[in-house]
Order: structure tokens, then sequence, then C-alpha cells
């Protein structure tokens, strides 16, 4: 086990345990409660926008139903995002976009991390989209991965190849429910920077983030709620912790006390 660090709080789908994610309430609660850095999911709709929802529908996370990919930019504009979490008159303000996202981030100059989502119906033309949306920003071609505002991940190796190609000045994540055997002992493939394991992985084989470490590959954990977990990805040495609750969890790093600090749907 290696000395303890304090890990960067990453706001997994904005500050999701107060407001409901994906929402910009969500991620400028999550600014305000002091998060290092935002987590957001994107897929492509009907007309190709880039929309920031992590279900394959809509049906959980909004007032309407049908999977993204079979609506417009529009049809989900129309839709309400935040009842469904905080009950209350509809905001008005419709689905989040990648675009409107990178606004915020270009305006406060904190990073971003994106993921998309597979298996879907359009295959490799989320990352093609997505690298074309960072261009127009000036975000596909940082000076070193180091200073990137933007870092993109995956669960799917393919898709994480695929960013690679597209834009590979690009920092990188692959996501890890568990560990294949070709990545039990901290190995990656070049294409990928940081190891994306998630938390049930580091309570079963703790060992992992030092692995990773001996290989010069940091980790990005997901998604650490309890106080519990978040004082052992401190202990482990992760770099970026994804969290619901960025405030309680900066508090738990500063030495607090409490009891779970979030709750939220599965990933």
């Amino acid at each position: 086990m290696i000395a303890a660090v304090q890990p960067a709080v990453v706001a997994h789908r904005g500050a999701s345990t107060h407001r409901a994610e994906h929402t910009l309430a969500a991620y400028t609660l999550a600014l305000e409660q002091g998060a290092d850095a935002l987590e957001c999911d994107v897929r492509l709709t009907r007309d190709g926008h880039l929309v920031c929802v992590h279900d394959r529908r809509v049906d959980r996370t909004s007032t309407g139903r049908g999977a993204v990919s079979a609506l417009t930019l529009e049809r989900m504009s129309e839709l309400d995002y935040e009842s469904w979490h905080t009950p209350g008159p509809p905001s008005g303000n419709g689905v989040l976009t990648l675009e409107a996202l990178l606004g915020l981030v270009a305006d406060t100059g904190t990073r971003l991390f994106v993921e998309t989502k597979h298996p879907v119906r359009y295959g490799g033309l989320v990352e093609a989209k997505l690298v074309a949306l960072l261009s127009r920003f000036g975000l596909a071609t940082p000076k070193s991965k180091v200073d990137s505002p933007i870092a993109v991940m995956s669960f799917s190796v393919r898709a994480v190849r695929r960013l690679h190609d597209y834009a590979p000045a690009l920092p990188t994540v692959l996501l890890l429910s568990f560990l294949p055997m070709p990545y039990r002992d901290g190995w990656l493939p070049p294409f990928a920077d940081y190891a994306g394991p998630g938390i049930r992985v580091l309570r079963a084989d703790p060992d992992y983030v030092a692995r990773c470490a001996r290989r010069g590959r940091d980790t990005y954990c997901w998604t650490v709620d309890t106080p519990e977990d978040i004082r052992l990805c401190q202990q482990l040495g992760v770099r970026f912790l994804a969290t619901n609750a960025p405030a309680a969890t900066r508090a738990i790093l500063a030495g607090g006390e409490g009891g779970n600090v979030a709750t939220n749907p599965p990933d």
C-alpha cells in the first residue's frame, strides 16, 4: 500500500445526490461544493447531437419515454429532467447538451471527464462527434495530457482506441467493472492513460492501485460515496475519485466523520 494522497474529487453527473443528474443545476452545485472536476455521460440523439444522458432510454430521468438514439434533440428538449429527482414545477431547461456543459467548463476552467456509452445504435460515431465538438472549443489538442481540461473514457476498449486515434493528445481512461486477465498486473493498452476501476474492484483487490502505479498509471475510481470507501481510495493513492456528493466527500478526505454521503442509481 502506498502513502496516502488527496484524490481529486470528481462530481459524478454533477452533485447528483442533491440535484437531478446531468443538469446544469447539478454541475453548478458541484462547483459550489468545491469539486475539482466534473463527469458526464454522452449519447447521440437521432439527429446527431451529443446529450448528457446516462441510460439508453430517457424513462428514468425525464417525463418522456424512448431511446435517446430514437429521439431528436427538439423532442428531448421538451421533456423535464428534474422533477423525477426533486418534485416541483418543470424547470423548462430541457436536456443538457454536451455543448452547453462545455460552455460551463470553459467559463470556470474546470476539468471534465466525458464518458462515451456503449453499445449504442450509432457505434463509433459518438467518438467522432465528440472529437469534432471538442475541436470547435479548442479542446482536442491540449499542450499536454496533464494540463488537458478534458479527459475521455469508456468501458469499451474499442471506443478508447478510437478516441486516441482521433485525438492522441487527449488523456483517456479505460473504465473497468472487473479485472480481466490482461489487466490484473496493472497493464493497460498503450492508448489508455488511466485505469478506471469501480470501487468494488478496489475493495476486492486493493493492491491494484499500486500495481498500476508501478507501471506508471494513475487510477480513476468510481463511484465512491461511503466514508469507508472514500478513505480507502485516499489510503491507496487513487488519483481521481468520482462521487455523487462532492462537499461531503471533501469533508471526509479532510478528516471528517459521517455515514453514507450519497445515494444514486447504479452505474
